[in-house]
């Protein structure tokens, strides 16, 4: 991609704005049960509880996925996570006890798997070629 062209795709997804962090957020019924959850999904507990409605995982340095306490639209949340690793991912989550849906194509290489949390939140986990 020539720079012209990568300018202005910057600026057709930014639109002049910096983004530095994002929080992918799932909206649950009850946190406490939520955060035991996601707390088996990720191997670690919250790495952040602001209040007692939410808490949250850092999974990069700038990308966070987070639950919090919304019984109206508890379990319509969908995110999407790409990893290195899709059958590691597989094989480590079911070890702690996460089924996953089958591995189903995306694209002309990707793979996708989909897990569910106790509302019914999904969280997409692909594996793209680099």
């Amino acid at each position: 991609m020539d720079d012209a062209r990568r300018t202005l795709t910057a600026r057709l997804y930014c639109q002049g704005m910096e983004t530095e962090h994002v929080f992918a957020a799932m909206p649950v019924a009850d946190r406490d049960r939520a955060a035991a959850w996601y707390e088996r999904l990720f191997g670690r507990p919250p790495d952040l509880i602001p209040n007692e409605h939410e808490a949250a995982w850092q999974l990069t340095q700038t990308a966070w996925v987070y639950v919090f306490v919304d019984a109206q639209r508890a379990g319509s949340g969908v995110q999407t996570l790409l990893i290195a690793d899709l059958d590691a991912f597989i094989e480590e989550v079911g070890e702690r006890g996460i089924a996953s849906s089958p591995v189903e194509p995306v694209g002309r290489s990707g793979r996708r798997t989909v897990v569910g949390d106790q509302d019914g939140n999904l969280l997409k986990v692909a594996q793209v070629p680099v």
